[in-house]
């Protein structure tokens, strides 16, 4: 079948290519956009994506080659003028001020003005507006940081959308959404086709993003390696493209006995921490042994973050017990818990697992420095070791523990999360969607350090709203409704069966 008609094309990337250094991002890459149509770029973390996408949206300028805007060369002096040119992006990771409410969020730098300033009435009735196309019932005076990171997503969303752009970037749009709320954006995404407005879509939910695309282009190590059409791509065809073989998250580790009850959750209640009168997590009791890989699966709001986060110290529960190897631990600090062997990796890595201004070392050693801390004198050596050790363990790219955390790749950083409480030597590690916002790749070894930790005697909880990573490691798979365990399955268990206990509305 031949490309789409040249004709078609609205924005295109000639020969693009951007240097950091040494480090050659991307590397001749020609890349367009079509009027009305849905372009899906695949590819594993650092393959140049975000990078692309930052040059055709002007946050960043090309080392060589040209962007064509209408069968013009263009250059962006920056996001603002590409914005005024109807160019749109919405990031991978969240881009708001917590501090500031939905409304002025969405309107921040392009305020309403009226005849004595700022019209905040019109602000918030064309946010309510959005609100309701998007089917959310957010409060355009709620502050940012009171919603939850699926509707934190939703405003970066609304926020794209209120620009009325002609080509709109979407970068990970859904790594933090429900299912129910993947089908409307999906909706907005078919009516926004429908006006003759294109879609660039960036996902690591593969199957998802087959739903829509009209054509899908692959990158590997900064160069464009396919194209197809849809009726021409499936499943295999993206995976192979993009890493070469057709990866699986692996299976549950085995050849070696459970040992003894590692945590033990008992009649666990936490009321909505926004106020609501129902709990969040509802008389829940669980044991997990050492050498256990537990998943936990549920759809949001099923109870699955505020659980996980009631175990690590961030929630204080209103009644039951947590007990580790046989001690209660309900009335421990985030830091004595860390310190007797219970560590979470948060959902959100920007905001809860990294410290941005801090180096890749820094990251990796900020939960342990205990261990390498007399008084107040800090060991370098022994810093630098269990640095050079953790990088190596977990197998992080980057030149080095001095390297910026934010020159890693989603997935790298997501590693660094982890090895960060590896680095602290766990008894249970919980982490909650550890997958969200990486690629096949970095996911298959993300699970790969975490079934070679049970096999050493690490206790593993994990949370996903994707029901394959269920089937993944995990020996034994508990499925959340409502803040109650509504079923438990061993590794056996059939898709059907999981979204079925869960509520899900279009289970078998």
């Amino acid at each position: 079948m031949a490309g789409p008609d040249a004709r078609e094309v609205v924005l295109a990337a000639r020969n693009v290519a951007k240097s950091y250094g040494a480090v050659h991002a991307l590397k001749g890459v020609n890349f367009d956009i079509h009027r009305g149509q849905v372009t899906t770029l695949f590819g594993e973390n650092g393959a140049g994506k975000s990078t692309l996408m930052k040059i055709l949206s002007g946050v960043i300028q090309p080392s060589s080659g040209e962007i064509i805007l209408d069968g013009q060369p263009v250059t962006f002096q920056n996001s603002t003028h590409a914005r005024d040119l109807g160019i749109s992006i919405i990031h991978q990771e969240l881009s708001l001020a917590p501090n500031l409410s939905v409304r002025d969020n969405i309107f921040m730098g392009r305020e309403i003005m009226g005849p004595t300033g700022v019209n905040y009435a019109e602000e918030e009735a064309q946010v309510r507006r959005l609100m309701a196309g998007l089917e959310e019932d957010i409060d355009p005076l709620t502050p940012v940081e009171d919603l939850r990171l699926g509707q934190q997503q939703i405003v970066e969303i609304a926020r794209a959308l209120s620009v009325d752009s002609r080509i709109l970037i979407m970068d990970e749009p859904t790594s933090a959404l429900s299912a129910s709320e993947v089908e409307v954006l999906f909706k907005v995404i078919n009516d926004l086709t429908a006006k003759g407005v294109s879609i660039v879509y960036i996902s690591h939910h593969l199957e998802e993003a087959l739903q829509i695309t009209d054509h899908a282009v692959v990158l590997r190590d900064g160069t464009m390696t396919a194209w197809a059409p849809r009726d021409q791509i499936d499943l295999n065809w993206i995976v192979r493209n993009m890493v070469g073989e057709n990866y699986d998250l692996g299976a549950p580790p085995s050849g070696y006995e459970f040992g003894k009850v590692a945590l033990s959750v008992q009649n666990l209640v936490l009321p909505d921490p926004g106020g609501n009168p129902y709990n969040v997590v509802d008389n829940l009791s669980l044991d997990v042994r050492a050498g256990e890989v537990v998943c936990i699966y549920g759809l949001m709001g099923a109870g699955r973050t505020e659980l996980m986060e009631t175990l690590a110290g961030r929630l204080r529960a209103a009644s039951g017990r947590i007990e580790l190897e046989g001690a209660g631990i309900s009335h421990l600090s985030i830091a004595q818990r860390i310190a007797r062997g219970l560590a979470l990796v948060p959902e959100d890595r920007q905001r809860d697992g990294l410290v941005q201004t801090m180096s890749v070392g820094q990251n990796l050693s900020l939960a342990s420095i205990r261990a390498f801390t007399r008084g107040i004198f800090t060991s370098r050596r022994a810093e630098q070791k269990l640095i050079r050790d953790t990088i190596r363990d977990v197998t992080v790219k980057t030149p080095g523990g001095n390297a910026p955390i934010g020159s890693l790749s989603g997935g790298n950083q997501q590693k660094v999360v982890i090895g960060k409480i590896m680095a602290t030597k766990p008894k249970v590690i919980l982490l909650d969607e550890p997958s969200r916002g990486i690629d096949i790749g970095a996911k298959a070894e993300v699970f790969r350090l975490l079934a070679e930790g049970a096999k050493q005697g690490l206790a593993v909880v994990y949370t996903t709203s994707e029901v394959s990573e269920c089937l993944s490691i995990a020996h034994r798979i508990i499925v959340m409704h409502k803040g109650r365990i509504s079923a438990e399955f061993d590794a056996s268990a059939s898709k059907e069966m999981i979204m079925a206990a869960s509520g899900e509305a279009h289970a078998a």
